[in-house]
Order: structure tokens, then C-alpha cells, then sequence
């Protein structure tokens, strides 16, 4: 397993953009599918976004679809979430997840990491 450590999150406007980062170690970090996840306080975890091994299919939940953008570099270990027009309904931590595939829910399996907090205010 890889052991992930996000970061990039803060307190930022509605309408203004951050980018997360999520930095892994260990060298089997470009065999698996990359996930972010986000949880709002009071709500259920959630899928946000994904990317395969390979950084040629990106998969996205449909709010963040259009505003978000995924992308990862294997050879810095770390991928990243890129979030414009960010709304304040977007305020959760979000977590980055490394497993065997797409999942759109959260899993047992896999490696997480501790999260970030994003906070939009309005």
C-alpha cells in the first residue's frame, strides 16, 4: 500500500479556486486509480473524483463536473485537484484515495489519507 498526505486546503471566497495536493510515498504508487472524496459536516463521505493509473481516464461526480479538474504525475508521486468557481456548498474535508480501481463510494480497501479542510464562505 501507498501511505497519502494531502494538502492545499484553507478558507477561500466563493468564486475563487485552490489546488489540493496529495503526495504519496512508496513505489508502486503509479499502479493504482487516485480518488478524491469530500465530507461535509453531518453528511456522508462522497466521490468527487478519479483518475486511472495511467492519468487517461478521469472520472467526476456531476457538482464538481466542469469546475474540478484531476490530474496526477507519477513521477513526483502526487496528484492534484484543481477546483474553480468554488461554491460554498463545496466547504468539506477532502480526502485522497488510492485503490485497485474506480470507486465511487468509499471503500475499505486501499490506502486514505488524513484529509484537508476547504472552507468557502460566501
Amino acid at each position: 500500500q501507498v501511505q497519502l498526505v494531502e494538502s492545499g486546503g484553507g478558507l477561500v471566497q466563493a468564486g475563487g479556486s485552490l489546488r489540493l495536493s496529495c503526495a504519496a510515498s512508496g513505489r508502486t504508487f503509479s499502479t493504482y486509480t487516485l480518488h478524491w472524496f469530500r465530507q461535509a459536516p453531518g453528511k456522508e463521505r462522497e466521490f468527487v473524483a478519479a483518475i486511472l493509473w495511467d492519468g487517461r481516464g478521469t472520472y467526476y461526480a456531476d457538482s464538481v463536473k466542469g469546475r474540478f479538474t484531476i490530474s496526477r504525475d507519477n513521477a513526483k508521486n502526487t496528484m492534484y485537484l484543481q477546483m474553480n468557481s468554488l461554491k460554498p456548498e463545496d466547504t468539506a474535508v477532502y480526502y485522497c484515495h488510492a485503490d485497485r480501481g474506480v470507486m465511487m463510494r468509499p471503500t475499505m480497501t486501499g490506502s486514505w489519507g488524513q484529509g484537508t479542510q476547504v472552507t468557502v464562505s460566501s
